[in-house]
């Protein structure tokens, strides 16, 4: 299967289990009188929207470049992420905002059977984490990497919920605020996975040079090339799932245009070979001066 298929077949089975979990949380939640698990379904619930949004990020990344896109519709895939990351700290902060309320207000204490709902939640949820960013980093796509985080931090709301939930039932009458507690902590935890998924799709969009160790690979491909007697002004950027490169290239003075242009396309085969993330490679060939 392509990276196309196979990051749209991760947000599809993401899809389809979150709006199973929203359903049985948010019953189980207003049943018991749960605010935490109110709260964890709600949060799914942003799930399910953040997976169509990566579903429509990755459909459009992998067009095909067109007249007026010459470098493709990569950049859809950082917005994907973007769209994603907002949605985490809009939701962390609505979170909040409910939780403090319900902490202000008396309510009942939270049904012992909400507790035994959790658990399976967050063993599917991690189990779609793991899954959902292994393909992420398969087709280095950003945005399923941002669907990946997404289900993690559902997981920690649900595992908070049960902590809460299970200190309230302990405690008794005066802890009933211990499951909205659960909840208000949750909410930080899912603004920091927010705020660091953001910082990355900002690097994305702002053009960041990528890893050190990747740059070097490419430096390393160049240099591999029998006739490239030295390399500069390396700029790379990610595109998508992909890597653009452009570099300057120094050679024997005394070649031909035609043997110079030959010679920037074996530099430009053997980058593409060792690092296939690379979709292009821009060469600017220059006189080696020693």
């Amino acid at each position: 299967m392509d990276r196309q298929g196979l990051a749209i077949k991760a947000v599809k089975t993401g899809l389809l289990v979150n709006l199973v979990l929203v359903l049985v949380k948010l019953a189980a939640g207003i049943i018991g009188h749960s605010y935490a698990l109110v709260a964890d379904a709600v949060e799914s619930s942003l799930d399910v929207f953040s997976s169509i949004v990566v579903w429509a990020g990755v459909r459009i990344s992998n067009r095909p470049a067109s007249e007026d896109f010459p470098y493709g519709f990569g950049k859809a895939d950082a917005l994907a992420a973007a769209v994603v990351s907002f949605m985490l700290l809009g939701a962390s902060v609505g979170i909040a905002v409910a939780a403090v309320h319900e902490i202000l207000t008396p309510h009942h204490l939270p049904s012992p059977f909400t507790l035994a709902v959790i658990p399976g939640v967050i063993l599917v949820k991690e189990l779609l984490f793991r899954r959902v960013l292994q393909v992420g980093e398969q087709t280095g796509s950003g945005a399923v990497n941002a669907d990946a985080w997404h289900h993690r931090s559902d997981a920690i709301t649900s595992a908070a919920a049960f902590v809460g939930i299970g200190i309230a039932l302990v405690g008794g009458p005066g802890w009933e605020s211990a499951d909205d507690w659960a909840a208000l902590l949750a909410a930080g935890i899912i603004a920091m996975n927010g705020a660091i998924l953001l910082r990355g799709v900002v690097n994305d969009l702002m053009d960041r040079m990528p890893s050190s160790e990747l740059v070097a690979d490419v430096d390393a491909a160049a240099r591999s090339v029998e006739g490239v007697h030295h390399t500069e002004k390396m700029a790379i950027r990610r595109h998508g799932a992909d890597y653009y490169v452009d570099l300057h290239v120094q050679a024997n003075p005394l070649l031909t245009l035609h043997d110079a242009h030959i010679l920037s396309g074996k530099v430009k085969g053997a980058i593409r070979s060792k690092v296939p993330r690379v979709a292009n490679v821009l060469i600017h060939m220059e006189p080696f001066e020693g």
